[in-house]
């Protein structure tokens, strides 16, 4: 399985990671979700490099040109709530994948809030089947979120391969990945790679609560 951990080379991105983990920046949603997006879309131009493509003749106004194109299938999936800014970034770029959604968030089963489980409720989604899944969310913390959201888009069919996309990963979550997702079609994408999680499971440094910053506060 590969693991690409873009903070491994400079680029703008490390720009944009630099603002989303200020916590003065965080006070204005609309810049931190256009950051999000905007990773988003250089991951999605990094995955598009992987794709399979054939040359195909372009008629122009003046004759022909011969332009290299994709021919694999894209389906798009996120968790909500987190993952809609993200998404959106991939969609910049794939304009034309499939889209899919699931619902999977946290519920605290203790009142220390420190034993966390994944609920699954909602999911739509086209016809994965043969198909490139691009599974985008922020946050890789435990790995438990991605794993259940995966399960249910399988019910969909059986992927040609996999791309796991976050923002921020943890050595744990990324373990996860490596004993659930297949070995030999799976890579995982992140901005970074954190070095663990505090007692909510929420990832250190990391950033906060994603779907909080993008969207305020829930009950």
């Amino acid at each position: 399985m590969k693991i690409i951990n873009l903070s491994e080379h400079n680029s703008i991105i490390n720009q944009y990671m630099a603002e989303i983990r200020d916590r003065e920046y965080q006070k204005n949603r609309l810049l931190f979700r256009n950051n999000i997006t905007r990773i988003g879309e250089f991951e999605a131009f990094e995955i598009s490099k992987t794709l399979d493509y054939e040359p195909q003749d372009i008629e122009t106004p003046l004759g022909f040109s011969q332009v290299n194109v994709p021919t694999d299938k894209i389906v798009l999936a996120t968790i909500f709530r987190a993952g809609l800014p993200f998404h959106n970034g991939f969609l910049n770029v794939f304009d034309h994948a499939g889209n899919a959604f699931v619902s999977a968030y946290r519920e605290y089963k203790d009142e220390e809030h420190t034993k966390v489980g994944i609920h699954v409720e909602y999911l739509a989604t086209p016809s994965i089947d043969g198909k490139n899944l691009i599974i985008a969310d922020p946050m890789l913390a435990t790995g438990g979120s991605m794993e259940l959201g995966y399960r249910a888009f399988l019910t969909k069919g059986t992927p040609k391969r996999i791309h796991v996309a976050c923002v921020i990963a943890t050595p744990e979550g990324i373990a996860h990945i490596q004993k659930t997702f297949p070995e030999d079609k799976t890579t995982i994408w992140c901005a970074a790679i954190d070095p663990g999680m505090n007692d909510h499971k929420y990832i250190v440094p990391g950033f906060g609560d994603a779907g909080d910053l993008c969207y305020g506060g829930k009950l």
